[in-house]
């Protein structure tokens, strides 16, 4: 994704896998292929590869840099988890793309994720001498709190597959003093914010980035594909409630059609960035492109 900006912050992102992943019709449970096949159709040929069958799917963090913080949003899968195939892909290129700019671990100030599956919170941990650390030695963490506690109770009872996520990489952040649990309204200054999207995860909220009269909002996994803006009752086989994450997403799409918001979800390949177009009781995703 090419960097963009808002007011006085900018976005870019470090990508640390894309291409073709999952057929449509292996993601979403109420997936019509002559319907699909419709909408793909009349998509950007960036969203869908028709050789493999496959979605484009794109594994990403983003970088926001603010006048005060440099923040990151969401932190991909992260390495020496020792998940199994597919998520066993190299996880060196997200250190490339954090070094290339100009950052290191020790530069980052706050790390927001949108929820805690495996592949938005890996690089919040890595392992040095057989433990788990934080990466960023001088961040603070933002978890929601009953996200938090969902996936701790979840672990208790051997629920949280697959690996170990919430010891690897959550639990180490608390124990190290660095996390900050917190609620629906947090808010870490005028510029950065939450919105609640429950229905994928337990507490899953988008990450809202305000300057200069304009917003962008990092949206995580309340979709997936663009083809959630055309059927957005087509909920995910990974979601934990998925008629609430219908709810929490056409509510969603409701309240930025139309506007000058930039969507930036986690998934969209390149070039990412956004806006939610209304059309009748659907919507089309648009590139903003330069």
């Amino acid at each position: 994704m090419r960097e963009i900006r808002i007011g006085d912050v900018s976005i870019t992102s470090i990508i640390e896998r894309d291409g073709p992943w999952r057929a449509p019709e292996a993601m979403f449970s109420a997936y019509d292929p002559e319907i699909g096949q419709r909408h793909l159709a009349a998509m950007d040929p960036e969203m869908f590869d028709p050789v493999s069958g496959k979605m484009v799917i794109t594994y990403q963090t983003f970088v926001v840099r603010t006048p005060r913080h440099v923040i990151l949003v969401d932190t991909c899968t992260g390495e020496d988890k020792g998940y199994p195939a597919p998520m066993d892909f190299p996880k060196q290129p997200w250190v490339d793309g954090l070094h290339a700019l100009g950052l290191g671990f020790g530069d980052i100030d706050y790390v927001f994720c949108t929820h805690l599956h495996i592949d938005h919170c890996g690089w919040n941990t890595r392992l040095v001498n057989g433990r788990w650390v934080p990466t960023f030695p001088n961040a603070k963490y933002v978890f929601h709190k009953k996200e938090y506690d969902y996936w701790e109770a979840a672990t208790a009872r051997q629920q949280q597959p697959p690996g170990d996520v919430w010891r690897m990489n959550c639990l180490p952040v608390v124990e190290a003093g660095q996390a900050l649990l917190v609620n629906d309204d947090y808010a870490l200054d005028d510029t950065v914010t939450l919105t609640p999207t429950p229905g994928h995860s337990p507490c899953h909220c988008c990450v809202n980035i305000f300057s200069g009269g304009q917003r962008a909002s990092v949206t995580g996994d309340m979709m997936h594909h663009a083809l959630q803006c055309r059927e957005p009752e087509w909920s995910t086989i990974f979601d934990t409630d998925p008629v609430m994450a219908a709810k929490s997403r056409r509510g969603f799409l409701d309240a930025v059609a139309d506007t000058d918001t930039l969507i930036l979800p986690v998934h969209f390949p390149s070039p990412t960035v956004g806006r939610i177009e209304a059309d009748g009781e659907r919507f089309h995703y648009r590139f903003v492109r330069p």
